[in-house]
């Protein structure tokens, strides 16, 4: 039996999900199935989830967006302190995607910046999200509050990114690949030997474009502001993740080796919690992805 071709069976649309925004989504998998968003990370597209949407495919109806700012869908504006590119700004995107779409109630997961969306997503819409899969993060607030020099040094990016415009931008937009083949090939990922060609030209492709540079700037310059007060607004509130939820981190990657996610992540949810090491780096869903469909597949309850 011939291997399916690149996404076959996925349409490949654009979504408005304000007045100007519109998001890139590649939509596929079993009419009628229980709906799953899948969200990605720095600096990829929903190409990432490629081989594990194959396997989820027979078994949900899969939604997966370019996140604002990153592959194909839009650049918006810079908005006062970051707005405009932070974490609620984008799980709104994604709800008003789903709602466009006919899902009121649906699954997620979320790799990496797509895990911080999923997360935001589930405090402020704890309605729409039934389940929740976050892979191979920690909670924003306590990483930046638990910075040590260990930390620092595996994700220099976190305080390079933030650094005012136009100067991460120049220094990353003299060779853009270079960054990113550097930055696929870090945190415990096994180099390039397991990136499909398809993805990686993909990713390349829309890495190579100053605005997305700009936008993945904006992205961790929220993170490390408006972000924050977004996160400690809800602790104090009192705001937990309300459905069950499911964290798989790599046992090579830097959640793994420099957080307790399991005791970081039962301080914010209030239902069930599972938390699952998988013999990989950081990008599960690209070194393990059948572990990471098997594991998807039995939590989402398909």
């Amino acid at each position: 039996m011939a291997a399916p071709t690149w996404f076959e069976g996925f349409d490949d649309e654009r979504h408005e999900v304000e007045p100007g925004v519109r998001l890139r989504v590649r939509r596929g998998g079993r009419a009628g199935a229980p709906p799953l968003l899948l969200l990605h990370g720095f600096p990829q597209t929903g190409a990432l989830w490629h081989r594990v949407a194959r396997q989820l495919a027979p078994h949900f109806r899969l939604v997966l967006p370019d996140l604002r700012g990153y592959g194909e869908s839009d650049k918006p504006a810079d908005g006062p302190g970051h707005a405009h590119h932070s974490k609620r700004r984008m799980a709104a995107d994604v709800h008003a995607l789903m709602q466009r779409l006919g899902h009121e109630r649906y699954h997620v997961a979320g790799h990496d910046r797509g895990g911080r969306v999923a997360h935001r997503l589930a405090l402020d819409e704890p309605q729409a999200v039934q389940r929740l899969a976050l892979l191979d993060i920690a909670p924003t607030l306590d990483m930046y509050e638990s910075t040590d020099m260990r930390f620092a040094s595996a994700y220099y990016h976190w305080f390079f990114l933030i650094q005012p415009a136009p100067f991460p931008e120049q220094l990353i937009g003299r060779d853009p690949e270079h960054f990113l083949r550097h930055t696929l090939g870090g945190w415990g990922a096994q180099r390039h030997r397991f990136w499909e060609p398809e993805a990686l030209a993909e990713y390349l492709r829309c890495w190579s474009n100053p605005a997305t540079i700009h936008a993945a700037c904006e992205d961790y310059r929220a993170s490390a502001g408006i972000d924050l007060e977004h996160d400690r607004a809800s602790r104090e509130a009192g705001k937990r993740i309300g459905c069950d939820t499911l964290v798989l981190v790599g046992e090579r990657g830097v959640i793994h080796s420099l957080f307790d996610a399991e005791w970081l992540w039962r301080a914010q949810c209030a239902a069930g919690l599972r938390v699952q090491a998988l013999p990989c780096g950081h990008y599960l869903p690209e070194e393990q992805p059948d572990a990471v469909a098997e594991r998807l597949l039995a939590f989402f309850g398909a």
